[in-house]
């Protein structure tokens, strides 16, 4: 199961370095259109790269976001958090870990309603259906939830802290 988990892992940091080596190549198309062929006299309207970098960027943050980063790279507010106790730090664990699945839970049918109603539109300029744009965040929601699903259940058996987290416990 590690090594799956591993594999997977690696997939996801490949799939979000593409993500992001496409980007940067539209980008370097968009820099070569406007300041070097129009030196040139060539004018070639681009409106096509902003879009899919916009596409792009909203992928690789919601994807990398569910699939690539850990626990401890999320940004947090602990200021409460890293002074309590051990006891108290389990509470505040499993409290946080539990309103982010109720609260993406409570929202999942209205942004299931409102990823589907965009099938009808399209972009406009690639022309793609746009609840495919925006499936993303129904995934990133789902994994979400997922894992801090996990994490309340983890917490609870005292088990799946961070390395971080056991030290400042064991103090």
């Amino acid at each position: 199961m590690k090594q799956l988990t591993h594999l997977f892992g690696l997939g996801a940091n490949a799939v979000a370095a593409t993500m992001l080596a496409a980007i940067f190549v539209t980008f370097l198309i968009q820099i070569a259109a406007r300041y070097v062929l129009t030196e040139f006299g060539i004018q070639l309207e681009l409106g096509w790269t902003i879009e899919l970098n916009l596409t792009l960027w909203l992928w690789l943050v919601l994807f990398s976001c569910a699939f690539v980063l850990k626990e401890r790279d999320h940004v947090k507010f602990d200021l409460i958090y890293s002074h309590a106790g051990p006891a108290r730090k389990r509470v505040f664990a499993v409290v946080s870990a539990l309103c982010i699945v109720v609260a993406l839970v409570a929202a999942m049918p209205d942004t299931w309603d409102y990823v589907s109603f965009y099938k009808i539109k399209k972009s406009p300029t690639l022309r793609i259906r746009l609840n495919y744009i925006f499936v993303i965040y129904l995934v990133f929601a789902g994994v979400l939830i997922l894992r801090y699903g996990w994490r309340v259940i983890d917490v609870i058996r005292g088990r799946d802290l961070s390395q971080d987290e056991r030290d400042i416990l064991a103090d």
